[in-house]
């Protein structure tokens, strides 16, 4: 019997986290000996680097992607009554959000090839209760922003960025979270960047929403027991701000090193059974947060890639509007057909920046002979 294969991760956050680990260490350390736990000055040093990243005026560090969106759409006042758009493929999250303020989301179904919410549909999907759609990067690949924002412009509602995999992406030379009228971060441990914990932000041009999302965060203070608006605790720890100051230098490099990896699947599946993410149109940008691909006889690839020890995700299996979260918005099978095809299809394979050759071929082996046997 052959050897077994070496085990190829998913996610390796070990080789990302030892080159750096004096850095952390010291930054760490830095606030330990300040005690400076609670908005600390490594929180507005951390904003005020990741504004100058995405060329904004205004970054809100919070305690995570979720809390960015729910304090966006508070900030608006987004509540009853209203409608928000969205994709149905996509992290609970971004529904949840819109749940969370009261409003009610509303899903128009995505492009197959791109994956990426289809602006004809949101256009179809408006009403007068429509106060904003929500653009999300999947995956780490620009959302259709030009089109979005158009459409946004002439109906009168709010263009909001889920950018919570996309950091260090860019849609026709601008950074995602500067387009529209504010943007969601997520730097959960996994993402391109990532903290040690929940960690996320807003980011936005509009002074007036900035000063808001800073009060909601905090209780709704100007001022320490001045309390000017009904807030909550959604604040940004220092620790997680010092490790993220440390990381964010290394963004540009490691999306560089996830555009290597995905060139190199690109290469070792092309001509096989698998459907690859789609060509970038020239406005358009990825980087990689996952590398998924589709295949319609998926289970089979899945138990092969597991007997050989190789990780994998489903990025989504279920649709938001088919999870039993959602099921009292009555939207049986069939209600959105490519983001139900998506996820019956879809398969994210191993990606970080420091994935090696010799893993990818080793990945793209497994996949391609389960492939043909499943046939």
């Amino acid at each position: 019997m052959p050897p077994m294969p070496s085990q190829v991760p998913f996610l390796d956050l070990h080789s990302q986290i030892t080159p750096l680990r004096n850095e952390l260490d010291a930054a760490i350390r830095r606030v330990v000996d300040s005690c400076g736990f609670i908005l600390g000055p490594e929180v507005p040093a951390f904003e005020a680097e990741f504004a100058r990243a995405c060329e904004v005026e205004h970054a809100i560090g919070v305690d995570s992607g979720t809390s960015a969106l729910v304090l966006i759409l508070r900030g608006l006042d987004i509540g009853p009554g209203d409608e928000v758009i969205l994709q149905p493929n996509t992290f609970i999250a971004t529904a949840e959000s819109i749940s969370l303020v009261g409003a009610k989301p509303v899903f128009a179904d995505v492009d197959l090839e791109t994956q990426q919410i289809d602006p004809a549909r949101v256009a179809a999907a408006i009403t007068p209760r429509t106060r904003a759609v929500v653009a999300v990067h999947l995956f780490g690949r620009t959302a259709p922003l030009e089109a979005l924002q158009r459409l946004a412009r002439e109906r009168g509602i709010h263009l909001i960025e889920d950018a919570c995999q996309a950091h260090g992406a860019r849609f026709a030379r601008r950074p995602v979270g500067s387009v529209g009228i504010a943007a969601a971060w997520s730097f959960y441990p996994g993402k391109n960047l990532g903290a040690f914990g929940d960690a996320g932000a807003v980011t936005t041009r509009d002074a007036v929403l900035a000063t808001a999302i800073r009060q909601l965060r905090d209780h709704g203070q100007i001022a320490k027991y001045d309390h000017v608006r009904i807030g909550t605790n959604a604040r940004l720890d220092s620790l997680q701000a010092a490790v993220l100051r440390v990381k964010l230098p290394h963004l540009e490099s490691w999306n560089a090193g996830r555009r290597r990896v995905a060139a190199l699947y690109d290469a070792a599946l092309r001509g096989s059974e698998f459907r690859l993410p789609a060509p970038l149109a020239a406005e358009e940008d990825h980087v990689y947060h996952l590398y998924v691909v589709r295949h319609p006889r998926r289970s089979a690839v899945v138990h092969a890639l597991r007997d050989h020890g190789i990780g994998f995700g489903l990025h989504y299996p279920v649709p938001i509007h088919q999870s039993a979260a959602y099921a009292f918005l009555g939207l049986g099978p069939g209600s959105y057909p490519n983001a139900e095809l998506l996820a019956e299809e879809i398969l994210s394979l191993p990606m970080y920046p420091e994935l090696t050759e010799a893993h990818i071929e080793q990945v793209c082996e497994v996949m391609t002979q389960a492939a043909s046997l499943s046939g």
